[in-house]
C-alpha cells in the first residue's frame, strides 16, 4: 500500500488530504517511519465509506485506522479542541473544515508540518526552520499547550532525547515551572514516554534532562550517575530506582527484579546461569561489563541446568535419610546443585548417594524437628 494511494482516494471523493506531523518531520530529517498520520476535511463516516474495501477501524476520538502489513495509517478529520477534563484528557472537540485550525492545536512546530501528495510542505509556524536549528518550540501559547495536555512535557524531553534537539528557552522555563502537572498523568502514559526515552541511545541525556527539569519526583523514579545503555528495556529499567510503581507486566517485573539481583551479586557464574538463565545473565552481564562470549562459555559448560538434571530422585533421598518428604529434601537438592555446578561432585547416582550418606547426620540434626 502506498500513501499516495490513500491521499488520492480521499481527494478523488472531493475532499482534502495531507500527511501531517511526525512523518513529515522524520521525512525532513531522513528518518524512516511506518507510522503515518493523515488529516482531512472528510468526516469519519465518509472516510469509512471511502475505504470500505480496506481493513479499517475507527475509535471514540474520530480517528480511522487503516491496517496494512507495511504501514500504520491513522486518518483524522480536521478538528479544534474545545474542552479538557480535570485529568487533562480531551472530552470535547469540534470538527472543522480548515487545515490551519487543525494544525494550530498541535504541540510543537516540528509536528505541525503538513505535506501534500506532491511533496509540497505547508509550514504555518516555521517548523522547518526549527528542525534545521534543532529546536523544540511550542505552537502558540506555551502555557495553554502544557495545560491542555501535560504529556507534552514528557514528549518535549523525549523528542530532545531521540532527535538530539534543544528545548527552546521559554518552553524550558515553562516545563520546569509546571512540572507538578506530570503527577496528573496516568502511570500508563508516563511509562510509555519514559520507555521511549530509555530505548534511545541518548537515554542518559534524557534522564539528565528529566532531572534538571525537576520531573523525576513526579514520574516516580531516580537514578545514580549515568546508567549503562543496553538495548534491553528491562535492563534499562533495572538500573533505575522506581519509587512509584509503573504498569509493568508480571514478566517485566520478574525480569527487572532478577536483573537487579544479578547486578547486585556482581559476577556471572554457574549459579547465576542456573538460577536465572542465559537471557537475564546476558542482560546483567552487559550492565556489569562482562564479555558475552565469556558468559556463553560458562553456560555452555554447565553440568546441570535444572534440579531435575541432578541424578537422584526425591524418593531415593528419603530412603537414604530414612525420612518422609519434607523441607530437608529441598535443602539436600540445593547443596547438591552447588557442589555439582562447581564440579566438586560428579553428577553420578552412586557418588551422590555416597555423599548423602556421608552427610546424613548433618541434615538430620538440622531437621531434628521433623
Amino acid at each position: 500500500m502506498k500513501v499516495n494511494e490513500i491521499l488520492n482516494k480521499i481527494e478523488d471523493n472531493g475532499f482534502e488530504a495531507y500527511i501531517v506531523g511526525g512523518y513529515v518531520r522524520d521525512f525532513l530529517l531522513g528518518i524512516e517511519t511506518s507510522d503515518i498520520d493523515i488529516c482531512t476535511n472528510a468526516r469519519v463516516k465518509e472516510i469509512m465509506d471511502i475505504f470500505s474495501d480496506y481493513n479499517v477501524s475507527s475509535n471514540e476520538y474520530g480517528s480511522v485506522k487503516i491496517l496494512s502489513n507495511d504501514l500504520r495509517i491513522d486518518i483524522t478529520t480536521y478538528r479544534r479542541d474545545l474542552k479538557y477534563n480535570g485529568s487533562r484528557r480531551k472530552v470535547e472537540i469540534e470538527y472543522v473544515d480548515n487545515l490551519i485550525d487543525d494544525v494550530q492545536r498541535r504541540d510543537f512546530t516540528m509536528n505541525a508540518l503538513c505535506m501534500s501528495k506532491e511533496g509540497n510542505i505547508i509550514d504555518v509556524f516555521d517548523g522547518q526552520k526549527d528542525i534545521e536549528n534543532k529546536i523544540i518550540r511550542c505552537v502558540g501559547n506555551i502555557k495553554d499547550r502544557i495545560n491542555e495536555d501535560p504529556l507534552r512535557m514528557l514528549r518535549a524531553v523525549r523528542f530532545a532525547t531521540t532527535l538530539e534537539f534543544r528545548i527552546e528557552e521559554n518552553l524550558y522555563k515553562e516545563l520546569k515551572k509546571h512540572r507538578r502537572l506530570i503527577s496528573e498523568l496516568s502511570r500508563e502514559r508516563i511509562k510509555e514516554e519514559l520507555t521511549k526515552i530509555l530505548v534511545s541511545r541518548n537515554a542518559n541525556m534524557g534522564l539528565k534532562l528529566l532531572r534538571d527539569l525537576g520531573f523525576l519526583p513526579y514520574i516516580g523514579i531516580d537514578y545514580k550517575d549515568n546508567i549503562v545503555y543496553i538495548s534491553d528495556i528491562c535492563g534499562m529499567y533495572s538500573q533505575l530506582d522506581i519509587k512509584e510503581e509503573l504498569p509493568f507486566s508480571k514478566e517485566e517485573k520478574e525480569n527487572i527484579k532478577s536483573i537487579k539481583n544479578i547486578v547486585s551479586y556482581g559476577i556471572i557464574d554457574e549459579n547465576v546461569l542456573f538460577n536465572y538463565g542465559l537471557y537475564l545473565a546476558m542482560v546483567a552481564g552487559e550492565i556489569l561489563g562482562i564479555d558475552k562470549e565469556e558468559i556463553a562459555n560458562i553456560n555452555k559448560n554447565l553440568v546441570i541446568t535444572s534440579i531435575k538434571d541432578i541424578n537422584i530422585t526425591s524418593e531415593e533421598i528419603c530412603g537414604l535419610l530414612d525420612i518422609k518428604p519434607c523441607r530437608i529434601i529441598g535443602e539436600v537438592y540445593d547443596e547438591l546443585k552447588d557442589i555439582i555446578l562447581k564440579r566438586e561432585l560428579d553428577n553420578d547416582n552412586s557418588l551422590i548417594k555416597d555423599y548423602i550418606l556421608i552427610n546424613r547426620k548433618k541434615w538430620l540434626d538440622e531437621g531434628a524437628v521433623i
